[in-house]
């Protein structure tokens, strides 16, 4: 006899014994049923069993109408039935574990985070929670002796009690500032120096400092490299239900979903950073750590591109400093050469790309929207190759060719009407006026259609923007009107624009756009010789700029210099003094402060 016939055999005489106890009144409850399967079925046979009892309810339903005592039997399979699917959640919990394990054992010490990690993973089915890490923390220590391993189990384990501690403290840093300066920049706007001082963790404590000070992540682990296994998978576990705790309280802010949800950008954004950094740090030093931490700078970035609400056509600026977000486009450029060409890919090179031209490393920019563009294409993802066309169009713009940046912009439109993406043919219908405007300009055609017609699509791009609630974009429609009347020497009409403008961009949090606009409108108050409501403008975008830094800023530098050197030293800072409330209420006492110290260096070269 076959050894699946012979425990077909034994599950059919475990099934009659239980059917007949049932009958006879012994079975008191469910749990004693579970109790015997959980006793009696083999880890690897369900099948079998399952098999073995279909054919008994099978059988006993045909019989029904035949017997009378068929609907006791039939009732007590039922149980049998409801008690074994029990069994198959609680089983598959367990054979997760085993799994994971089995993966970690076959792992040499120099891939052992790689066999762990996945086991983190939202993305992945088999994806472990903190109970089910427990579990695995023990089964570790239990069945294995290698030093490697037990520091694997041990740091596992720490992880999660030091996550527990923390947990409390997860969001009281947020109750310390105010909403506006709420992000992850400075020790004034971050969670680093509140976590440093409630953490007991050593490792974990540097890293809160350095981040705290805007210092450099990566010499932290060229440093810290022969620091012990243990203290990294701590810190690993430690970040990562962080990471994933903070994304979930964002996310349920009912006050205000568009601030919650760009939050949540930033924290994933933010952590991938993290991750990154302390990767590269390890790079000819440790190949296990290097692994580890790179494979969790791609899972926050898949949790990123998996968002419904994924930022297509724009940056994360409002919650970084200006150095941050350097690092971020910095140290993610080698990383990302080592993803497979995939969705996730073409999307997140579109979000840094977005980022490179905000800084004017238009080369580096196009260079990352060409192949996301070619990605997306292949990957049929319609939206982000629409979106990559749009910002193709822009980059074209900067780079004054004109002609390219009508035919990628007319290529969008056409391409987000055919498919009903009316976000994408929102920024299609702005970019299409937009380079006609700036075309006509360099071929010094003043023929009023051409401009008419530019105007047109960029109101139309505007008022659809609008209907679709997108901040973000009606910004960009704004502040390219506005830059069109400037351009056409209608300050009045292009003061009226680029206000809105700085009102949506204010709302979508787009630090750039908010700079873009204040800078053009500080352009249009000086062609009407409004200089107070030119210094003004002009201090509030070459800082909000130059916080990201984006080399723009040197153009509203430029206008300020100019108004310097039009009236006195005393009447220049008496301007500014006027402007001086209004000015902190967007950027602080701080930002006032360093308006100054910005005019000097951009007077330095």
């Amino acid at each position: 006899m076959s050894e699946s016939n012979s425990l077909a055999n034994r599950y059919q005489q475990l099934i009659d014994s239980i059917v007949d106890i049932t009958l006879k009144g012994k079975i008191r409850s469910k749990e004693q049923v579970y109790r015997m399967l959980l006793k009696e079925i083999e880890s690897g046979t369900g099948e079998i069993f399952e098999r073995v009892l279909d054919e008994n309810i099978q059988k006993t339903t045909a019989q029904l109408e035949k017997k009378l005592k068929a609907t006791r039997i039939l009732r007590a399979l039922q149980t049998i039935q409801g008690e074994w699917e029990r069994w198959q959640k609680e089983n598959q919990k367990e054979q997760v574990i085993i799994l994971a394990i089995e993966q970690i054992k076959k792992a040499n010490s120099q891939h052992l985070l790689s066999s762990f990690l996945p086991f983190l993973d939202q993305s992945n089915h088999n994806s472990l929670n903190r109970e089910q890490l427990e579990k695995l923390s023990q089964s570790l220590k239990d069945s294995n002796d290698a030093v490697e391993t037990l520091e694997l189990a041990n740091g596992i384990r720490d992880g999660l009690r030091e996550f527990s501690r923390l947990e409390p403290e997860l969001i009281t840093w947020i109750y310390e500032q105010s909403q506006s300066t709420l992000g992850f920049g400075s020790e004034k706007q971050g969670p680093w120096p509140w976590w440093e001082k409630k953490t007991s963790l050593p490792l974990a404590q540097m890293l809160f400092k350095t981040l705290a000070n805007n210092q450099s992540i990566r010499e932290l682990s060229e440093k810290s490299y022969q620091v012990e296994l243990r203290a990294w998978v701590e810190l690993i576990l430690l970040l990562h239900f962080l990471e994933r705790g903070l994304v979930k309280w964002f996310d349920e802010q009912p006050y205000n979903a568009k601030f919650g949800q760009r939050l949540s950008y930033s924290t994933l954004l933010i952590f991938s950073m993290i991750f990154a950094q302390l990767s590269q740090g390890f790079t000819g030093k440790n190949i296990n750590l290097r692994e580890g931490f790179f494979l969790m700078m791609l899972q926050s970035l898949r949790q990123l591109t998996k968002r419904k609400d994924f930022p297509l056509y724009g940056g994360i600026f409002a919650s970084f400093s200006g150095e941050n977000l350097q690092y971020t486009l910095t140290y993610f450029d080698d990383p990302l050469k080592e993803v497979e060409r995939t969705q996730e890919k073409a999307r997140i090179l579109t979000l840094l790309a977005y980022s490179q031209l905000t800084l004017g490393n238009y080369k580096q920019a196009k260079q990352f929207h060409l192949e996301a563009l070619e990605i997306a294409q292949e990957s049929s993802d319609k939206p982000c190759e629409i979106a990559n066309f749009n910002h193709l169009s822009r980059i074209c713009i900067a780079e004054k060719d004109y002609d390219q940046a009508i035919n990628y912009s007319q290529r969008a439109l056409m391409f987000s009407r055919q498919v009903g993406d009316k976000l994408g043919e929102a920024n299609g219908l702005i970019n299409v006026g937009y380079s006609e405007v700036f075309r006509a300009k360099e071929l010094e055609q003043m023929n009023t259609e051409i401009y008419e017609s530019a105007i047109n699509y960029l109101e139309q791009g505007a008022t659809l923007a609008e209907r679709l609630e997108d901040y973000q974009s009606q910004a960009l429609a704004y502040n390219s009107l506005g830059i069109a009347y400037v351009i056409l020497s209608q300050p009045s009409a292009a003061i009226t624009a680029l206000e809105k403008g700085i009102k949506m961009a204010l709302n979508s949090g787009n630090t750039y756009l908010q700079g873009l606009n204040f800078t053009y409108l500080a352009e249009a108050y000086y062609t009407l010789e409004n200089l107070p409501q030119a210094v003004y403008s002009g201090c509030l975008g070459m800082y909000l700029l130059h916080q990201i830094d984006s080399s723009e800023y040197r153009q509203a530098a430029g206008l300020l210099t100019v108004i310097k050197g039009k009236i006195t030293d005393k009447d220049f800072q008496t301007l500014l003094e006027q402007n001086r409330p209004n000015i902190i209420k967007l950027i602080g006492v701080d930002g006032y402060d360093e308006v100054p110290k910005l005019l000097e260096e951009y007077k330095a070269g």
